[in-house]
């Protein structure tokens, strides 16, 4: 999954980027609200964290941008502010935010908050997902299949995470780029190919059959089997 966080304080920007980055998720960072709005006409996020107080545009006019330039996108948008006020949420989320979240926080509740706008737009509940003999916790970090343990890296777990949450859907490899690999990926090389090779590979060791099928000329797709 693919996460932008708009905050003009650089080190707690990149402190969030860092941290979101150990739990698996694809991480960009922008700086100032004109920034922002740049990256999210570029790249398709699937969460973006912003902070309200930002210099050029403020963080309101970066989510009334986001909505305006495509109201029906599924990107989930998680105000931090120090605005605590219920006026200010309410105003907020009018807006178009789908959570707030008043500074300081505590970082497990932010990374708890991002996984819950995730499942909305997967359309799942729980930390818990479930295809098939296949399991994987997101607030554990945990993955398994058939209740063996499954050695993932950050990126093969992100990978197993987003074809989760999507099972028996056809993704291209331009996709996945887009999702689990964040702006300093390179679109020419052969990395999403190697990396669903190498999550294939673990989760058939795992197992006694293959879940991930390549459709060809079109991509990858998680079957949900028995």
């Amino acid at each position: 999954m693919r996460v932008l966080v708009v905050e003009d304080e650089a080190d707690l920007a990149d402190a969030i980027a860092r941290g979101l980055r150990r739990e698996g998720y694809a991480v960009d960072v922008a700086y100032d609200g004109d920034e922002a709005v740049e990256k999210v006409s570029v790249n398709d996020y699937d969460v973006v964290c912003l902070d309200l107080n930002l210099p050029r545009l403020d963080g309101m006019e970066v989510v009334r941008r986001i909505r305006a330039d495509d109201p029906g996108q599924p990107t989930r948008v998680l105000m931090l502010t120090a605005r605590d006020s219920t006026r200010d949420r309410i105003i907020g989320l009018d807006e178009g935010a789908d959570d707030y979240l008043v500074k300081p926080f505590d970082f497990d509740e932010l990374k708890a908050r991002v996984r819950a706008l995730l499942r909305r737009d997967a359309g799942r509940s729980g930390a818990v997902l479930r295809v098939g003999d296949i399991e994987l916790d997101s607030s554990r970090h945990d993955a398994r299949r058939a209740d063996h343990p499954l050695p993932l890296t950050p990126k093969e777990f992100a990978l197993l995470r987003y074809f989760m949450s999507r099972p028996g859907q056809v993704l291209s490899q331009e996709e996945l780029l887009e999702h689990v690999w964040d702006e300093n990926a390179d679109p020419f090389t052969n990395t999403v190919r190697v990396t669903v090779m190498t999550l294939r590979r673990k989760l058939a060791d795992a197992g006694d059959s293959q879940p991930i099928e390549t459709v060809v000329g079109r991509g990858y797709r998680l079957r949900e089997l028995p």
